[in-house]
């Protein structure tokens, strides 16, 4: 059982947020590397050039761990971004074998039925078109009938049909 429910629309933004989030620390750091590396000295004296001289070497060291920091999320954020396109290419080739499976299946099931009686047995009917306006039946076990065709044009609509057993039917009566 899988423990892991993914989506990949969030994936996505999660993705689009990370890289925000790393333009945003990359700019601080550009604006913080001045003041941090090349630090005046309090004094004139050796202490001060000494103490100084060691906060610059820190905010050096720090500016290059940021830069391995921003490395680092700048490919968490690609691999985050490409793992949802993968899910997402991976969940559509799924559904659609599933979807191929289901109509095969339906089409084996349905094939005596079709040929003996020209109805399945389990199914919708079809919709009904302009050239054929009746909608088609639906499956003698399972499955409603399709709907009937509704012109469109000046007039009242009046629906009849028995529900779930062959669908709506639509008749036109003109407007006087």
């Amino acid at each position: 059982m899988s423990y892991l429910a993914a989506a990949p629309e969030f994936l996505a933004r999660a993705a689009t947020d990370l890289t925000d989030i790393g333009s945003q620390l990359t700019a601080a750091n550009v604006a913080a590397t001045t003041p941090i590396t090349a630090m005046a000295p309090a004094a004139a004296d050796e202490i001060s050039a000494a103490i100084s001289s060691l906060f610059a070497g820190h905010g050096r060291a720090f500016q290059a761990l940021s830069g391995q920091a921003a490395a680092f999320q700048a490919q968490f954020a690609q691999a985050l971004s490409g793992a949802g396109a993968s899910y997402a290419a991976a969940e559509a080739a799924n559904a659609s074998s599933l979807q191929t499976v289901e109509q095969d299946v339906l089409a084996a099931i349905n094939a005596p039925t079709n040929l003996l009686l020209g109805r399945p047995l389990i199914g919708n009917g079809a919709n009904g078109t302009a050239t054929n306006p009746n909608g088609g039946a639906g499956g003698l076990l399972f499955g409603n009938g399709g709907n009937g065709y509704s012109q469109s044009g000046t007039g009242y609509t009046v629906w009849a049909g028995l529900p779930g057993k062959g669908g709506r039917a639509a008749v036109r009566v003109p407007q006087r």
